[in-house]
């Protein structure tokens, strides 16, 4: 563990800082929601804050090391880490205020502070999803100092972070991430997803972690010397992004993940 701190440090300091710190959040978190009972639509106040840091994390560190690939790109590598380090800092900071006040965080119009922090935090999350098309542009047109598997998986697996973020903005849109029945209602253990209705935060997460996904999986496929390492991480990003398709249509269908009929 001690390594790959060191290592993510080397590879990218500030987005390395920034992870570590929503990793020691994320802590910080759980052990609040076991000394504050209040609740926010029927889950401990602390549960979005923590889902969120732990998130944040996973994501900023991912970032600081495929960025670290691009070795020639070194300016613009550092406006793609500057903007996501103020970008996802500013999101963890407007939902714990949003939670330490008691109320929403998301979809919340029920006064104009209410409003201001949900338009500051679609912003944020805009201006980060940006970055991330301009860090996929950078993979395709520069050099990367990188497998043609792993390459692929990082073009992939950006993509297919970038629209599953589209459906992020569908759910603000509508004002709410559960279909057919209200947010709130009975969901899965921690991750809080509806078994009541269609629930579109499932898609969102699926077709996210593709970012995590794809790459290892052509890291793997690289260090095996697999032949058609990239065939396969193409083909897993189209599965990726059925499966992550098919999700968003079960959602608006009404139905919830685990519906079996």
């Amino acid at each position: 563990m001690a390594a790959l701190i060191v290592e993510t440090l080397r590879r990218n300091r500030l987005l390395a800082v920034i992870g570590f710190a929503h990793v020691a959040l994320f802590l910080v978190f759980i052990v609040a929601s076991f000394l504050d009972p209040t609740q926010i639509l029927g889950v401990n106040r602390w549960l979005k804050p923590m889902k969120f840091a732990i998130s944040i994390a996973i994501f900023t560190i991912t970032m600081a090391w495929l960025l670290s690939y691009l070795e020639q790109s070194y300016r613009a590598v550092s406006v793609i880490s500057g903007i996501v380090a103020v970008t996802m800092s500013g999101e963890i900071v407007l939902i714990t205020m949003q939670a330490l006040r008691g109320v929403r965080s998301h979809f919340n119009q029920d006064s104009p502070l209410d409003m201001a922090v949900f338009s500051a935090m679609g912003i944020l999350i805009l201006t980060n999803t940006v970055a991330a098309g301009y860090a996929w542009i950078l993979f395709l047109l520069r050099p990367a100092t990188i497998g043609a598997a792993q390459l692929s998986g990082v073009r992939h697996g950006l993509i297919v972070f970038v629209l599953a973020s589209l459906i992020g903005a569908v759910m603000a849109g509508r004002g709410a991430h559960s279909v057919g029945v209200d947010d709130g209602g009975p969901g899965l253990p921690i991750v809080n997803w509806s078994t009541s209705g269609g629930d579109l935060r499932v898609a969102h997460f699926a077709g996210m972690h593709a970012l995590q996904a794809l790459p290892l999986l052509g890291w793997i496929l690289d260090r095996r010397r697999t032949t058609g390492g990239r065939r396969w991480v193409q083909l897993s990003a189209l599965a990726f992004t059925a499966v992550t398709t098919l999700l968003t249509i079960q959602a608006f269908a009404g139905r919830s993940l685990l519906a079996l009929d």
